[in-house]
């Protein structure tokens, strides 16, 4: 046995106590006759002091800092002035009687562990193993497993059955690519790792599993951001049998204010505000709006439609009013218009200031006519002190546009709450959009039940046809997409014909889910939160990288295990594989 106790549980309690502990040298100070070493395990540390006897002085002042170690020691209280009030052990010592080393460290640290200095990342992801016990990191995933564990608890005291679906699968048009694994028996052909559970969780609803769950590995191959790995990710994937829309909201509002409540000290506003998607993109310029941040996109293209003002004519014209920024100066304003050009790769940004007397002031004040000018000030409600921003271009763009100004100022302003977490639900998704061909195809998830059924597409016009789909939205980011499924055989292969897929492309492209909703399907509706962006709010972190354990890089590369890698010819040929190389 090479401890009796770890590195963060002794207390005054256990003076004179004999104990053994193991560990990591965080440490070694050499005072001259005597020796301290900080000993550390996941649980914490303690300090461990010399004996009085030279030769083990000098035994223990040679070995390498991060090397592992076991000893045998006493507990002694620590003298008044040296106790160490930041750590849980602060109060105690081992009187170190026995020393054995278990790894020694024999080459040079590429970075020092567990300081606060800054690192590359590709240098803190080629030595994971180092980076993951310094303590931010290695808290981050010791946190992560408590989440997962909480969320398994909740999912399961709902009734709801914890069921693994395959991971070699067949590969389907789901929005992103494939990784592909060739097969060894089958010459030519291909298993897929699987996007999502998608099609398996809505087999499980026909196969009578009425609460489905699971913490889900999912794959695709697509380039990384800030708020997505590349390669894998994991989500709470969940779907329930004889259910709407309402349903999944109550289950996934419960699971998340309690989840976000446990693991943080921030306020967590138990409202989940519901936002239709047009909504949405008419007020916040976003499909995933951050509602900490007070202000609000306006339109007021009916004020600008007869002014003979050439930069918005025949334009959406969109407006954000900020309040009280007089004291800003001229350079703030020339910012914002630097990040509108480069950074959103706008035309430009104009802005006016509104002065005492109601006047404006600005690069665009002459352009603006009296009358203008007060029913602008009364429908926006903006005040002397306040300023406009405006964003003109065709409805889409300005749409989006206007959303990333209005996150910048945000940001510029300090409006932004740090110490909440908002929540809200996105829905009413359009059913179909118009593609720059002219084309008509599917807004978001195809296998979504439209609202109103077969009438709403047999009736109506495709672009005002309206979806059972939702997002879930905290702060800025999107943890999910969900949808009542369309689980009628009939109104699927219309939905399809209406995006120009025939009848054969449902059939061919997912045989199993088709084949199965002939042998009477429920009715089911699902979501899937991604644990590693529920993750990454929970530990305020920059990126998912941070909160995952052995993550690949930006492009994709696992820089610990170095994959991808070549392989061998006999495992090309065993897969039936030639490379052909494209220069």
């Amino acid at each position: 046995m090479y401890r009796t106790h770890n590195c963060g549980e002794l207390r005054t309690s256990d003076v004179d106590k004999k104990v053994r502990l193991a560990g990591w040298i965080q440490t070694i100070r050499d005072m001259g006759g005597i020796v301290f070493i900080d000993l550390r395990d996941q649980y914490g540390i303690t300090q461990l002091v010399s004996p009085d006897d030279q030769k083990m002085v000098d035994e223990l002042s040679r070995i390498p800092t991060e090397s592992t170690i076991s000893v045998t020691g006493t507990v002694k209280l620590r003298d008044e002035e040296t106790i160490n009030k930041n750590i849980e052990t602060g109060e105690v010592e081992v009187k170190i009687e026995k020393v054995e080393i278990l790894g020694k460290r024999t080459k040079s640290l590429p970075f020092e562990v567990n300081t606060n200095q800054d690192v590359r990342e590709d240098l803190r992801l080629q030595y994971r193993f180092l980076d993951i016990r310094n303590d931010k990191v290695k808290n981050n995933i010791l946190l992560r497993a408590k989440v997962i564990q909480f969320i398994r608890e909740q999912m399961i005291a709902k009734d709801f059955t914890e069921v693994q679906t395959p991971i070699l699968t067949s590969s389907s048009p789901e929005g992103a690519r494939d990784y592909l694994v060739p097969s060894r028996v089958y010459p030519g052909k291909f298993y897929a790792l699987p996007q999502a559970p998608q099609q398996f969780k809505q087999l499980l609803m026909v196969s009578g599993i009425d609460k489905y769950f699971q913490i889900a590995p999912c794959f695709r191959d697509e380039d990384a951001r800030a708020d997505r790995s590349p390669g894998e990710f994991y989500q709470l994937d969940m779907e329930m049998a004889f259910a709407e829309q309402e349903d999944v909201f109550e289950v996934i509002e419960d699971v998340m204010y309690n989840t976000f409540k446990k693991f943080s000290n921030k306020k967590v506003e138990r409202e989940f505000v519901r936002i239709p998607y047009m909504e949405a993109m008419e007020k916040y310029g976003s499909d995933k709006p951050d509602l900490r941040n007070p202000l609000i996109v306006q339109d007021v293209t009916h004020i600008f439609k007869d002014l003979e003002f050439n930069a918005f004519k025949n334009k959406t014209v969109k407006i954000i009013s900020v309040p009280n920024v007089k004291n800003e100066p001229r350079s703030f304003f020339e910012g914002m218009t630097d990040f509108a050009i480069q950074e959103c790769k706008a035309k430009g940004l104009a802005w006016l200031r509104v002065m005492d007397d109601r006047t404006l002031q600005g690069p665009i004040a002459k352009f603006i006519t009296d009358e203008a000018r007060e029913q602008m000030l009364t429908e926006t409600n903006t005040n002397p002190g306040d300023a406009l921003f405006f964003i003109a271009e065709s409805k889409r763009i300005a749409q989006i546009l206007s959303g990333q100004i209005r996150n910048e100022l945000g940001k510029r302003l300090n409006l932004i709450d740090n110490n909440v977490f908002k929540f809200c639900w996105i829905v009413d998704f359009p059913m179909y959009e118009e593609m720059d061909n002219g084309k008509i195809d599917f807004c978001h998830n195809p296998f979504s039940m439209p609202q109103g059924g077969l009438k709403a597409l047999e009736e109506q016009n495709p672009l005002d046809i309206l979806a059972y789909q939702y997002d879930i939205v905290c702060n800025g980011i999107e943890l999910s997409s969900g949808a009542v499924r369309n689980h009628d055989p009939e109104i699927m292969v219309k939905a399809f014909e209406i995006a120009g897929y025939p009848r054969k492309v449902v059939e061919d492209k997912f045989p199993a889910l088709f084949n199965a909703f002939q042998f009477g399907a429920p009715p089911h509706a699902g979501i899937a939160p991604g644990v590693d962006r529920i993750l990454m709010l929970l530990t305020e972190s920059e990126t998912v990288r941070n909160v995952i354990a052995f993550p690949m890089n930006s492009k994709a590369q696992d820089l610990l295990m170095n994959a991808p890698s070549e392989v061998t010819q006999k495992q090309l040929d065993e897969v039936h594989i030639k490379i052909n190389l494209k220069k």
